[in-house]
């Protein structure tokens, strides 16, 4: 199931569909250390409420190693681990960073209400 409604506390707050980014969720998971892809769905649930489908996971892997921002590690039996390259991190921080700016401002924003 894809969905970050766990995040949010039930109660007045309309549904407001799906939010996530499954490379940056692939990138976040993977920056604690080389991970398989059922690894990354329960490392992702567990940071950000979110459960990737192995479609959207597997997707956005191959996405990222294609931009070089991951890479295969040698298959353990039946897995694929994966890893983050230099090129990840990079991206990583610069994605956090403008959002963190963007937390801020949102949450500023909200406190003048």
């Amino acid at each position: 199931m894809r969905s970050t409604r766990h995040v949010v506390e039930a109660g007045n707050v309309p549904e407001m569909g799906h939010f996530s980014d499954p490379p940056l969720l692939v990138l976040a998971s993977l920056a604690s250390g080389p991970k398989h892809g059922h690894a990354m769905i329960e490392d992702i649930a567990a940071i950000s409420g979110s459960r990737l489908g192995p479609g959207t996971l597997y997707g956005a892997i191959a996405r990222l190693e294609q931009q070089g921002s991951i890479e295969p590690l040698p298959p353990e039996e039946r897995r694929q681990p994966y890893r983050i390259t230099v090129d990840g991190l990079r991206v990583l921080r610069a994605r956090l960073t403008t959002l963190h700016h963007f937390t801020k401002a949102g949450l500023k924003r909200l406190e003048a209400l």
